[in-house]
């Protein structure tokens, strides 16, 4: 007999575990400067208990920074370590770059964003910003209301315990576009049904680690 293939296993657990649906799309962000912190902050990071309120904070603090030119000039004046209490000189130097290269690309605003990741060649400039992999760029491409598969810890987690055999990133995405397909999903509202699903977990099984005093790694959007 033939194995059922990485798409089927994938969409045999979706009804498992999260039923038949139907299942939302990630609203994202409208505000250009909380899209490029989430994408540079999120990785390695609680989302919902620790990036998500400094992101609300963000909005509401630099209403100007909607689009990418506001957010860039805020960039100019202030620290955004500090304005995002987040000691990372690598991620703050992500921001910044994703920043400048929209700039240069003149892409201001979420319409923009979802237009140019729409080309080759936007997807390609943005994966030369160091720190930027291919995760990123889907991961961006959803925050801005593309219906796209990021590929993160929690939907390896969750395709593990589909008895799906450790693919390649491109690999994995396919499987999972293929079984939203075969289960007439989006690929992003799959996605996030699934990344909650995982993200709950981890975060139960990180509330545990804490009050025994066990050190966890953190969890990525």
């Amino acid at each position: 007999m033939t194995p059922p293939s990485p798409a089927r296993q994938l969409a045999d657990h979706v009804r498992r575990v999260l039923g038949e649906g139907p299942f939302a799309l990630s609203g994202g962000w409208f505000h250009m400067g909380a899209v490029i912190c989430d994408a540079s902050f999120q990785a390695r990071t609680r989302y919902v208990s620790t990036l998500l309120p400094r992101l609300l904070r963000l909005q509401e603090e630099w209403p100007d920074a909607v689009t990418v030119r506001g957010f860039q000039d805020r960039l100019a004046t202030h620290d955004l370590a500090v304005t995002m209490d987040f000691r990372s000189p690598g991620k703050v130097a992500k921001a910044h770059d994703i920043t400048d290269l929209l700039v240069a690309e003149g892409v201001d605003t979420r319409e923009d964003l979802h237009s140019w990741l729409g080309r080759p060649a936007g997807r390609a400039a943005l994966r030369a910003v160091k720190g930027a992999g291919p995760k990123s760029v889907d991961y961006i491409g959803n925050l801005v209301g593309r219906s796209q598969v990021a590929v993160d810890v929690h939907l390896r987690a969750f395709a593990a315990d589909a008895g799906v055999p450790n693919l390649g990133y491109g690999q994995l995405r396919a499987a999972y576009e293929e079984a939203a397909a075969l289960l007439d999903h989006e690929p992003g509202a799959l996605e996030h049904a699934v990344w909650r699903f995982r993200s709950a977990i981890g975060d139960a099984q990180g509330c545990l680690a804490d009050q025994a005093g066990i050190a966890v790694p953190g969890t990525a959007a």
